[in-house]
């Protein structure tokens, strides 16, 4: 059997109105942050989601409580899938982030971890969905790094081509495993 697995983005923060790359630490959802969170609720509330998952930082978990309070589905908090860290250079300007991000790909940021170490930790996820979840339908809530660790592992896409790519949000990303 397989799990159905949507991915949505934790909703927009202060860091990010301040193009500020938050990494491991909390973050805070902003006014339009929450706003956002709700419109998730609506979209997902009665999607037959069985679980909901989330990176265990605030601005992931916030999005989740919001989202999903008043509902009767669990969402349960999974350090793996945090964002990168960043280390040092968490909550730094963007532009000192991701314009070096290409040198970060195998060697980690300055006291954190890469991209390839951020994306291995999605992946021991994705290998314990399974033993619980299989035939169900779940939400993850969580980073860039959480997306690319699932399109890295379920559809085969190298880190390098992920890297590279613009990100444009949108309303959910669908997988199976």
């Amino acid at each position: 059997m397989t799990v159905r697995i949507t991915f949505e983005t934790h909703s927009t923060t202060t860091d990010n109105e301040a193009g500020l790359a938050t990494g491991w630490l909390p973050g805070e959802l902003s006014s339009a942050g929450r706003d956002q969170a709700r419109l998730l609720g609506e979209r997902r509330g009665n999607d037959s989601v069985d679980a909901v998952f989330t990176s265990d930082l605030a601005r992931a978990v916030e999005t989740a409580a919001l989202a999903f309070q008043s509902t009767t589905i669990p969402v349960l908090h999974d350090w793996r899938l945090r964002e990168c860290d960043y280390g040092e250079l968490n909550r730094a300007p963007r532009s000192q982030v991701i314009d070096p991000l290409h040198e970060h790909l195998s060697t980690p940021y300055p006291g954190g971890e890469s991209w390839t170490q951020a994306i291995e930790r999605v992946g021991g996820l994705l290998h314990d969905l399974p033993t619980r979840w299989a035939g169900c339908h779940v939400v993850v809530i969580g980073h860039v790094a959480t997306r690319w660790g699932l399109d890295h592992f379920i559809n085969g896409r190298q880190l390098e081509e992920l890297a590279v790519e613009e990100f444009s949000w949108q309303e959910g990303w669908e997988y199976s495993i």
